[in-house]
């Protein structure tokens, strides 16, 4: 996997309050809390050229990149080799802090992730989520699960973190060499996911873009009508390219 995946966290700082986020396409997602301006799984490269991924397996990448200038680089242990410069790299469950003059530190936790079914780590390679803390969140942790399949590991966060916000990277990936083996979460192991954490928002990530992801909004939306009320109220899209501004709970 190249260090544009669902690996890689970066961090710059610029000075505001409140939390936003901006779904910039596919899986990146620019998230602003406190003067803080966290950019996850930024891919920088331009669209139409594909990558093979090994196996037989590849893609294309359908939409451009947001390129910001980097701080601090949060990733996996083998990304932040491949990085150097002070990449930092977390294992599973692996915590590090954020700390900047003026501005609220914030803990970074990575959470665990299988890019795919068992077995398939030669093809995929190390990927992890990030659980993101600081001072005053009231309703727990907000959450990036990562490029992952659903599976026990990802079902540990419902067991460790509490979750307010959670970013669903989806698109149920597959790719023709493997046939139905998937390599993301589909929209239903997004339900299944939302009714064991229960987030009080649940913000679908990770579904265009590019060619391999196999469900689209549009499928994931159908998907979605069907479930119970509690977690449908719970869903939030948001725009692509236009910051928006999640309102402190009332519960």
């Amino acid at each position: 996997m190249n260090i544009a995946s669902a690996e890689t966290m970066i961090a710059r700082g610029e000075y505001m309050t409140g939390v936003r986020i901006t779904h910039i396409g596919g899986p990146t997602a620019l998230i602003e809390v406190d003067g803080w301006r966290l950019l996850t799984d930024p891919t920088f490269d331009p669209p139409g050229r594909k990558y093979n991924f090994g196996w037989g397996t590849g893609s294309v990448k359908l939409a451009g990149p947001l390129l910001p200038s980097a701080g601090v680089v949060v990733t996996t242990v083998s990304g932040a080799k491949r990085l150097s410069g002070g990449a930092r790299g977390l294992e599973a469950w692996g915590t590090t802090r954020l700390e900047a003059p003026g501005r609220p530190p914030i803990e970074i936790t990575a959470t665990p992730c299988r890019h795919g079914p068992p077995l398939t780590h030669a093809l995929t390679g190390d990927v992890i989520g990030f659980a993101l803390g600081w001072e005053g969140q009231q309703h727990g942790v907000l959450w990036i699960s990562g490029d992952t399949v659903l599976y026990d590991g990802v079902r540990q966060v419902a067991d460790r973190l509490e979750v307010d916000i959670a970013i669903l990277h989806l698109g149920g990936v597959q790719f023709p060499v493997t046939g139905p083996v998937r390599y993301t979460m589909t929209s239903k192991d997004a339900v299944e996911l939302c009714r064991l954490i229960r987030p009080r928002t649940a913000i679908p990530l990770h579904y265009e873009g590019w060619k391999h992801f196999k469900e689209g909004r549009e499928s994931i939306e159908r998907e979605f009508e069907l479930a119970p009320e509690d977690i449908r109220r719970r869903i939030r899209w948001l725009p692509i390219g236009a910051a928006v501004e999640l309102a402190a709970s009332s519960e």
